[in-house]
C-alpha cells in the first residue's frame, strides 16, 4: 500500500485517483476547483465515464480515497505524486499549453522536504519532463531526493477504468535508469498489474513522452487514411466499408480504426497531433511531421463534406430546412464534446440558415455550454419531428439500432445521412428512406 497524491481531478486525474485506490493504495486527489472537489467527495463524477462512479463511491466509502485543495497536505501526506492535469492547445497556436503542468511543480516542489517521486501522466511535448525535473530539484528543500519520471496514460474514453486497471502496456520514462527510486516506486504502485504479466517498458524520459504522442499521431493517421479512401470511393462509386473490411484482414494493417465517417475529435487526438507538429518544429525536425498537416486537413475536410451532403439532401440549400442531428459527443459512451465533429457540423449548418435540433444520450449539458444557440431535444423522436434530413453523427447503440419505420411518420422527408456508417443501408432503403453514407455509393 502506497500513499499517493493525484494532481488534477478532471477526466484523467479523477479516473487515475479512483483506480489507484481500487488497487488498494491510499489516495488524495488534489484540485484548485472547489466545486469539482465537492462533487467528487459526494461520490459524483462530473463527467460521464462508464463504471467510474461505482469505483469512486466504493473507495470513498472504504476510506482509501479523499480529496483536497491543499498542496501542503498533499506534500506531507504522499510519497508518490501523479500529475494528471490538462494540456490543452494554446489559443491561436498549435503548441500545447503547459500552464497547468508547470503550476503543479511550482506549487508542489517548494513543499517537498522529504524524498519524493513525481510521476507525470499528462500528455506533454518531448523535453518537458527533463525541464520539470530540473525545476523540481531547484525548488524542493529535498533537492536531489526529488525525482521526476514520466508514466504516460493511454486511456480510451468509454473504457478508462478498464484501461487503467488492465492496460495493454505500462511505460515509464526515467532520468537515469537503475540509479533513482522511480522505477522501484512505479513497480510497487503497479504491482498488481505487473502480476497480470502486463508489459512494463522502462525508457528514458524523451522516449516515454514520444510513446504517447506518436501513438496518437498513428491513430489519427489511420483514421484519416480511411477517410481519404472514402473520398476516393465516393468519386469512384465504391463502398469504403467493404474496402476497410478487405484491407483490415491484412495482419499488417488490421481492421480497428478503419471506420470512415466525419472524423476524429475529442480532447486528445486533434490537439496532440498539432502539439507534436509544433514541438517537432521547435526541435528543427518539422519536415518529419509535415504529413500530419494533411492528416489534420483530411479530418477537418470530412466535416465540410457532411455539411455539403446535408445541403444536397435539402435540394442545394439548408436555408429554412429542419435538420436533426443525432449525436453530440465526439464518440459513444462519453459526454466529451471537445472538438466534436458532430457539434461542429451542427453549428456550421445552423450558420447556413437551417433550424438544427440536437439529441445525445449523455452530452446534452456539455453541448449546451459549448453551443448554446442550437436547439436541443429530450429524445430521438423529439429531435426528428418535422425534419427534412437526419444526420447520425455519433454511433451510440440507440442510434445504430433505430427503427426506420418508427421514425417515418415523424419526419417531413425520409432522408438520413449516416456520418458514421453505422446503419444498415438496405434496412433504411427498404422502409422508403433516402440513405447516404460517407464513402458509400
Amino acid at each position: 500500500m502506497t500513499r499517493i497524491a493525484v494532481f488534477g481531478t478532471g477526466y484523467l486525474g479523477a479516473t487515475h485517483a479512483a483506480c489507484m485506490a481500487e488497487l488498494g493504495h491510499e489516495v488524495l486527489g488534489v484540485d484548485v476547483d472547489e466545486s469539482k472537489l465537492a462533487k467528487l467527495e459526494a461520490g459524483e463524477v462530473p463527467f460521464f465515464e462508464p463504471g467510474l462512479e461505482e469505483v469512486l463511491k466504493r473507495n470513498i466509502d472504504a476510506g482509501r480515497l479523499r480529496f483536497s485543495s491543499s498542496y501542503r497536505e498533499a506534500a506531507d501526506y504522499a510519497d508518490v505524486h501523479f500529475i494528471g492535469v490538462g494540456t490543452p492547445q494554446k489559443k491561436g497556436e498549435f503548441a500545447a499549453d503547459l500552464t497547468y503542468v508547470d503550476a503543479v511543480i511550482e506549487e508542489l516542489a517548494p513543499l517537498l522536504t522529504k524524498p519524493a517521486v513525481i510521476l507525470g501522466k499528462s500528455t506533454v511535448p518531448v523535453g518537458t519532463a527533463a525541464r520539470l525535473a530540473n525545476r523540481a530539484r531547484s525548488l524542493a528543500p529535498a533537492g536531489d531526493d526529488v525525482e521526476v519520471a514520466w508514466n504516460p496514460e493511454f486511456l480510451r474514453e468509454g473504457f478508462a477504468v478498464q484501461d487503467t486497471l488492465h492496460p495493454d502496456r505500462l511505460v515509464l520514462g526515467v532520468e537515469r535508469s537503475g540509479v533513482g527510486r522511480a522505477e522501484e516506486v512505479a513497480r510497487d504502485v503497479y504491482a498488481q498489474l505487473l502480476g497480470e504479466q502486463i508489459p512494463f517498458l522502462v525508457t528514458d524520459l524523451a522516449t516515454a513522452e514520444l510513446v504517447k504522442t506518436s501513438a496518437n499521431a498513428f491513430l489519427a493517421t489511420k483514421i484519416s487514411f480511411i477517410n481519404a479512401m472514402a473520398e476516393v470511393c465516393e468519386a469512384a462509386g465504391a463502398d469504403v466499408t467493404v474496402l476497410a473490411d478487405a484491407i483490415g484482414y491484412d495482419v499488417r494493417i488490421g481492421r480497428r480504426f478503419l471506420n470512415a465517417g466525419v472524423g476524429f475529435g475529442g480532447g486528445c487526438l486533434p490537439k496532440d497531433i498539432r502539439a507534436f507538429m509544433a514541438r517537432a518544429g521547435e526541435l528543427g525536425a518539422d519536415q518529419a511531421l509535415t504529413f500530419l498537416r494533411e492528416v489534420d486537413a483530411i479530418n477537418m475536410r470530412r466535416r465540410t463534406r457532411m455539411v455539403e451532403m446535408a445541403r444536397e439532401a435539402c435540394g442545394g440549400s439548408v436555408l429554412g430546412a429542419r435538420v436533426a442531428v443525432l449525436g453530440a459527443a465526439f464518440k459513444p459512451d462519453s459526454d466529451d464534446v471537445r472538438d466534436s465533429p458532430a457539434l461542429n457540423v451542427a453549428g456550421q449548418i445552423q450558420l447556413q440558415g437551417a433550424a438544427v435540433t440536437v439529441y445525445d444520450p449523455k452530452a446534452m449539458d456539455s453541448s449546451r455550454k459549448l453551443f448554446p444557440t442550437l436547439s436541443y431535444a429530450a429524445s430521438t423522436e423529439d429531435a426528428v419531428v418535422g425534419a427534412d434530413v437526419i444526420l447520425v453523427l455519433t454511433e451510440w447503440k440507440e442510434f445504430r439500432t433505430l427503427d426506420p419505420s418508427r421514425l417515418a411518420g415523424l419526419v417531413r422527408q425520409r432522408s438520413v445521412i449516416d456520418g458514421r456508417n453505422c446503419l444498415s443501408p438496405s434496412l433504411w432503403r427498404d422502409h422508403g428512406w433516402q440513405y447516404r453514407g460517407m464513402g458509400r455509393s
